[in-house]
């Protein structure tokens, strides 16, 4: 299967791996880009790669608490300029009003909802608002929790939104509990909530890489099978110290040492109330959204014939 310059680079913004050495994890596993992945990774020259796209688009991500219900909205407009602009944040955080007061089932549905201080729908005010903006808008996601305790976060004004739910039996404000465990998932993007969600099949494909990277270490390539193993297996509360949000050490140690599920246990026990993580959304505004090509794959085609 061929590949092409743009397949480079997106290899390359998944795994952060030197453009040839994308080129030739290309080329070995015949253009396959999961198997291109798995080899980098087996040669030792990239971590895990998520396979959600990091191309841009801009818009914003918002989220917004009223009472015990959440909402996190993506909008999306097509320059960052709109996206900065006041009427643009205006409209987004009255989408995410919409999203509370008329709990959708989804956008479909979110468009015909009442949109805030009117009686048109969104759908019916969305030409308005595009003409009086400048430019195309549209709603991308969003999702509500309506029980336990919500909190919202947005980082660099709209890059990324999160929205924490957590459970709590008692009667305490857990603002600031919530804020710095979506502060954490904002900065590291956990693969997981926790460690109970990852699959068979993540876990066989972790052990393999470790297996391929031992058998190239000479020190390692000559113990016994069952040795191997048996460090494998000690190396998997590694990869859920990296991946897991609730297994990852606590980013803020100026405030708490230990794991996020600590964390969050020993804050509640200080404000007299048991507190447990339920669940989480993170945006990234424009995450996997194909934006118009630019002359970049023409430049990564041209770099690739000099490096031959």
């Amino acid at each position: 299967m061929a590949f092409t310059a743009a397949d480079v680079k997106t290899l390359r913004e998944m795994t952060s791996v030197g453009m040839m050495d994308c080129k030739k994890a290309l080329t070995e596993c015949d253009g396959d880009m999961d198997k291109a992945v798995e080899w980098l990774r087996e040669k030792g020259l990239a971590k895990a790669a998520k396979k959600a796209g990091r191309i841009a688009a801009e818009g914003m991500s918002y989220a917004l608490v009223e009472g015990t219900v959440g909402a996190l909205v993506e909008v999306n407009c097509e320059t960052d300029f709109c996206a900065k602009s006041d009427l643009f944040v205006a409209f987004v955080k009255d989408i995410a009003k919409a999203v509370i007061d008329a709990n959708p089932a989804d956008v479909d549905a979110l468009m015909n909802a009442k949109y805030p201080g009117s009686e048109l729908t969104v759908a019916e005010t969305m030409p308005e608002k595009v003409m009086s903006i400048g430019e195309n808008l549209q709603i991308r996601r969003f999702v509500r929790f309506d029980t336990n305790a919500s909190i919202g976060y947005v980082h660099a004004g709209g890059k990324i939104g999160v929205l924490v739910n957590l459970a709590v039996n008692g009667d305490a404000d857990v603002t600031e509990i919530g804020k710095n465990v979506a502060m954490q998932i904002a900065a590291l993007s956990p693969r997981f909530w926790d460690k109970s969600q990852v699959t068979e099949e993540v876990l066989a494909e972790e052990k393999k890489v470790a297996l391929a990277l031992m058998d190239a270490d000479p020190k390692m390539a000559s113990k016994p099978e069952a040795v191997k193993e048996k460090i494998v297996m000690g190396k998997m509360n590694k990869f859920y110290e990296e991946n897991c949000l609730l297994q990852m050490e606590f980013v803020r140690a100026d405030i708490f040492t230990g794991s996020v599920e600590k964390y969050i246990a020993d804050a509640g026990k200080k404000l007299g109330v048991e507190v447990k993580f339920v669940d989480a959304v993170r945006y990234m505004t424009g995450e996997g959204i194909e934006k118009k090509q630019e002359d970049f794959a023409a430049e990564v085609a041209a770099q690739m014939n000099m490096g031959k």
